[in-house]
């Protein structure tokens, strides 16, 4: 079967972030496709999702292992392949999911078929593909820090920089839910003896948008939810933030003010709680070792690369901001992440598999 014959598969199979019985569907093909690569496979189960890990052995005992992350779940929801079908035009490849980031889940499982047919050395793989990745990883988080935490070196599948450049940070990014409690009443016959749970919501997002004024931190107001009648003081509340950060001072500050809201109504209640959270990954040393590394690999089968920072928020960002020797972008060049634009580089799928084969030979000590 063909790189492109795997993807095709991989789409047609929809996995919206939370659904299980998609989830799952796909899961049992791409553990199948990943034992008949070379992998050891297993999987830490959860309600919403489980986690895939697997291991392809070292060649040669010893040494500490090579750390690939990546998601098997979308942001699209079921039904979409009925509006935005697979197709092949060209070097164009269009689908839900295609580029973010099943074609990196294909390009991998075929750089370590070609790997395992060869006679090169390579040092343990561990992979993790995650379930939940599209809303934050809520689940995977201790499970990226322990194998981040013994990894010679972490490597994100995620979509590259356009034209195919890799991703040496990302900005923080946590979501928040902001919980109001107040008091039920009938809003014409006994309005004052009521607290309403919405009013004091927006004064709340008013003192989020103080806490943050004049900082490096992005924003966004997603969802906001409450009450149930117009003729009832609603007694109830929320709004899920999307936050954004560029370093971890400014992260821990404003976390730090959430936590510390308190209500202006007096009967109101305020919770604030984390639903994800993925610190910031700036940029380090062991990372720009790395990268360089990948660079001369890269050179050596006649491929152009480089890196730099990102914007958007991945597991990878847990591995970097332990320190951890990070990049991302691995998966292939495509465009339009997240919206019924995206597509992949069919040319590119090919020379991301070679970059991956040539990847996983390339360290010959015992690190």
């Amino acid at each position: 079967m063909s790189t492109i014959e795997a993807l095709h598969r991989y789409v047609l199979h929809e996995s919206p972030t939370g659904d299980r019985r998609l989830l799952d569907a796909l899961a049992e093909v791409l553990e199948a496709d990943a034992a008949a690569a070379g992998f050891d496979t297993a999987r830490e189960p959860h309600p919403t999702g489980d986690h895939l890990v697997w291991t392809l052995p070292a060649t040669r005992p010893g040494g500490a292992p090579v750390l690939l992350l990546s998601h098997y779940d979308t942001v699209w929801p079921a039904g979409t392949l009925a509006g935005l079908p697979w197709s092949v035009d060209g070097d164009t490849i269009r689908g839900p999911g295609v580029y973010d980031t099943k074609a990196g889940l294909a390009a991998l499982l075929a750089a370590v078929r070609r790997v395992c047919a060869g006679a090169a050395t390579h040092p343990e793989l561990r992979v993790i593909v995650v379930a939940d990745e599209e809303t934050g990883s809520p689940t995977a988080g201790d499970l990226v820090r322990a194998e981040a935490g013994r990894a010679r070196a972490v490597l994100g599948l995620e979509p590259p920089h356009p034209g195919g450049d890799l991703k040496t940070g990302r900005r923080g990014s946590t979501r928040a839910r902001i919980e109001v409690g107040g008091v039920a009443a009938h809003a014409a016959l006994d309005p004052d003896s009521g607290v309403n749970a919405i009013d004091e919501l927006v004064d709340q997002l008013l003192r989020v948008r103080e806490l943050t004024a004049g900082r490096p931190v992005l924003v966004n107001t997603g969802t906001v939810a409450g009450g149930g009648r117009t003729n009832v003081v609603a007694d109830r509340a929320h709004a899920d933030l999307g936050l954004r950060f560029t370093d971890a001072e400014n992260e821990d500050a404003v976390l730090a003010g959430l936590q510390e809201l308190r209500p202006v109504r007096a009967a109101a209640t305020v919770t604030t709680r984390l639903l994800s959270r993925r610190p910031a990954w700036q940029p380090h040393d062991a990372g720009a070792e790395l990268l360089a590394h990948l660079v001369r690999v890269a050179a050596g089968i006649g491929q152009t690369l480089d890196g730099r920072p990102a914007d958007g928020a991945a597991d990878t960002n847990t591995a970097g901001a332990l320190g951890r020797p990070t990049v991302d972008g691995l998966a292939p060049r495509g465009g339009g992440a997240h919206a019924r634009t995206e597509w992949v580089s069919a040319q590119g799928i090919a020379e991301r598999t070679d970059l991956l084969a040539a990847v996983i030979t390339s360290w010959r000590d015992a690190a």
